[in-house]
């Protein structure tokens, strides 16, 4: 790879990293990123996931005292997501890349159109009637099937998910969405690195630029306004599954 798409590459982490802390989305600038710096798809997909994956887990670290709290939860949820993660992974990797590129502007319009209208779904589930914790368990484990292939607006599922719970404490609930995807995220890690479908030169230059996002970047998007952020997301990612529609199937 040349030295400018290594640049592009850090930029596209740094970037993704940074919208990660503050709106979600991140994997709408990085792994369109590598397909673009020719990384074929499903290496593109496995990339992205392990590039991303420290910035969650650092996340994760900051939310330690709310997930005190969140113990009854976890545990049911935490290993539906385990199991899933690993199912979905597995998934990705039996999948040709002829088929994954066919797939690729579904799953992203999927993922856009949840991150457009999540907090919708979310309110409206809130106030809904609640749900067992068994049965969220399985909705997590479905969920975590998809992240585990995927990934693209996992979040937004499973803030909707604890909503329906009957979780209230915005605190405690983005706490336990960044533990659930940090688990999800990470079997799929260990899944690809086993499998060899990691493109290790990006992935370097990723997990960096994910670090410097995720602990700088993040410092100066916080002072933007959130909502701000999530426009940007928004056309980024309408942006990115138009033309990959028509990238696909012109």
């Amino acid at each position: 790879m040349t030295i400018g798409t290594l640049v592009l590459l850090f930029v596209a982490a740094a970037v993704g990293g940074a919208i990660n802390s503050v709106a979600g989305g991140g994997s709408f600038v990085a792994f369109p990123a590598l397909l673009f710096a020719g990384v074929p798809a499903v290496p593109a997909n496995a990339t992205n996931t392990i590039a991303l994956w420290p910035g969650t887990l650092a996340s994760c670290v900051a939310y330690r005292k709310e997930l005190g709290a969140v113990r009854r939860e976890l545990v049911p949820l935490g290993v539906a997501g385990f199991i899933g993660g690993l199912a979905g992974s597995l998934l990705l990797l039996h999948t040709s890349d002829h088929t994954f590129v066919l797939l690729i502007p579904w799953l992203l319009l999927f993922a856009t159109v949840l991150f457009t209208f999540g907090g919708v779904l979310t309110r409206r589930l809130s106030s809904g009637a609640r749900t067992s914790l068994t049965a969220a368990a399985v909705v997590q484990l479905l969920t975590s099937v998809y992240g585990g292939y995927f990934g693209g607006g996992l979040g937004i599922i499973t803030l909707a998910l604890l909503s329906v719970l009957g979780m209230t404490n915005i605190h405690e609930m983005n706490a336990l969405k960044t533990a659930l995807g940090t688990l999800v995220n990470g079997i799929a890690v260990v899944a690809f690195v086993l499998a060899g479908a990691v493109e290790w030169g990006p992935a370097t230059v990723m997990i960096v630029g994910g670090i410097v996002g995720g602990y700088g970047g993040a410092a100066v998007a916080r002072r933007v306004e959130p909502k701000q952020v999530r426009r940007l997301v928004l056309v980024v990612a309408w942006t990115m599954t138009i033309y990959f529609f028509v990238r696909t199937y012109r």
